[in-house]
């Protein structure tokens, strides 16, 4: 199992503590020390939806300007924005086998996906 965020970010922490709770094993990949691929984020926007990868409510993307911002009409202009600005992925994204699984932290759907593992 892999947990995709930064680390600085409430949300992540969340997740983690979350995780850590239920006692589940999990690698911590994060984006800002090693990045994410092209085929990752593809795979990302075809199981969420671009619309959701791209975090519309940070930092990040609100720093852009709005021409860039209107840019981003479509996966391909979503992964070329977010390769080169990770902290505007939508996170964490959680990933169990090689599929992402969450993204985002929703404890019941946390509860929901783990419920053997808690019970």
């Amino acid at each position: 199992m892999i947990l995709y965020g930064i680390p600085n970010c409430n949300t992540v922490k969340k997740a983690k503590d979350w995780l850590n709770a239920a006692n589940l094993v999990y690698e911590f990949h994060d984006f800002k020390k090693s990045g994410v691929t092209h085929e990752l984020l593809n795979q990302w926007c075809a199981t969420f939806g671009w619309e959701k990868v791209v975090n519309k409510k940070g930092t990040t993307w609100k720093k852009q300007s709005l021409s860039i911002q209107e840019g981003i009409i479509s996966q391909e202009s979503a992964v070329q924005f977010l390769l080169h600005n990770t902290s505007a992925i939508k996170r964490p994204v959680l990933e169990v086998n090689g599929k992402a699984l969450t993204i985002g932290f929703d404890v019941l759907e946390y509860e929901r996906l783990f419920k053997a593992n808690i019970e």
